[in-house]
């Protein structure tokens, strides 16, 4: 009986070892620092790269208009035509009144010649030839005079036709044929804008680009690259990329933002000014960061984020990180991991903070060892026990 005994207490000792489960194999990979861009995402606004409005200079009616609406026109092609008629005359009447001054200081010049060898002479009073002196240098000032007044006649006069002060699309027109026109009015007669290329208006927080200065001023990051690239309505891609020109020096007090500007060619006339567009280019390169997969990132009740590392004796070990963003299919720790330490990435199901592990590189395949004969479900062999 004491044998039967101490035989059936080895028996359950030996079972419970075999019951013991061996260390759950994990996959880590070993923490590496590289650069990785600050990205950033931005509404904007298409805005035309120059936009004119076509205005009368002189008044009138318009007799004739010259282009089609919604085409591409011509810097100093004709686009409307204002009745001529008034300002030919004052032309005429300019360039009457220039011959006759002209025929006057050529008089009055001619006497002031012919009197300065008499006042020489004594045979005329100096006063004489001093006031016919003056006569004609009045008369000359006289011809100065119509001469400019012709100019100005004839300025109003090319005026009548009205041209395109710059090349670009026009719009509708906003003043027919017949419609009296003038040069205070405030609306124009149409609006040219110039489309290709064309600006893209950003709106970038000012507290956003203060923590990116300060983060540029401790070294911490390096500037980025200016290309910028343009997602419209629906999520579409535009296909050509841009740049970054400029920002602002003040900041909008009603919305506490900064604007950037960026030019975009546009050959085919995709977009078009007003158009809301959401732009995306590397604002920074961040210097000193660490990429880990996403699905290594956990996240607590709280939302705070943690990993699981390979920790001192083989045993998984619960760390907090911070992990703000994403770059790709990576998330960005900024703090919380070193270089070299190993992260779990693969067999985290059911892993607890302490629990013994097996860590093997990512992706190591794991060996299946088959059962030994007799190590069958039922304790005998392969089929159980005879007779069961």
């Amino acid at each position: 009986m004491l044998a039967a005994t101490c035989l059936a207490g080895c028996t359950g000792k030996s079972d419970k070892a075999g019951r013991e489960k061996p260390p759950a194999q994990v996959g880590y990979i070993v923490v590496q620092t590289s650069s990785v861009p600050v990205s950033v995402s931005l509404s904007g606004r298409t805005a035309a790269f120059e936009s004119s409005e076509v205005r009368p200079q002189v008044n009138g009616v318009i007799r004739k208009r010259f282009f089609t609406e919604g085409s591409t026109v011509k810097a100093g092609q004709p686009l409307f035509e204002i009745d001529p008629s008034l300002y030919r005359a004052n032309v005429n009447e300019a360039q009457a009144n220039l011959e006759s001054a002209r025929a006057t200081a050529e008089a009055a010049a001619a006497k002031a010649n012919r009197y300065k060898p008499l006042a020489a002479m004594e045979a005329v009073s100096k006063q004489d030839y001093t006031d016919a002196l003056a006569t004609a240098r009045t008369a000359r000032a006289s011809v100065a005079q119509n001469a400019a007044a012709l100019d100005t006649a004839r300025i109003n006069l090319r005026f009548t036709q009205v041209p395109a002060p710059i090349s670009g699309r026009i719009g509708r027109q906003l003043f027919t044929v017949g419609a009296l026109v003038s040069a205070s009015q405030a609306d124009p007669l149409a609006v040219i804008q110039r489309m290709d290329p064309i600006y893209v208006d950003m709106q970038q927080s000012a507290a956003d680009l203060l923590a990116l200065r300060r983060k540029l001023a401790q070294g911490g990051v390096e500037p980025g690259s200016t290309t910028v690239h343009l997602l419209l309505d629906g999520g579409n891609r535009y296909p050509v990329a841009g740049t970054v020109q400029f920002s602002e020096v003040t900041v909008n007090e009603a919305t506490g933002t900064v604007t950037l500007r960026a030019k975009f060619p546009n050959p085919d006339g995709m977009l078009l000014p007003g158009m809301f567009v959401t732009a995306t280019f590397e604002q920074a390169s961040e210097l000193n960061a660490i990429l880990i997969p996403q699905n290594a990132v956990q996240r607590d009740f709280d939302g705070s984020a943690f990993i699981m590392v390979v920790g001192a004796n083989n045993k998984a070990e619960r760390r907090k990180v911070t992990a703000d963003r994403t770059y790709g299919t990576n998330t960005v720790i900024t703090s919380g991991l070193k270089r070299g330490d190993k992260v779990i990435i693969q067999g985290l199901n059911g892993l607890k903070q302490g629990a013994a592990i097996k860590p093997v590189p990512t992706s190591t395949p794991q060996k299946i060892v088959p059962p030994k004969p007799g190590e069958g479900p039922a304790g005998g062999g392969p089929g159980g026990p005879k007779g069961a």
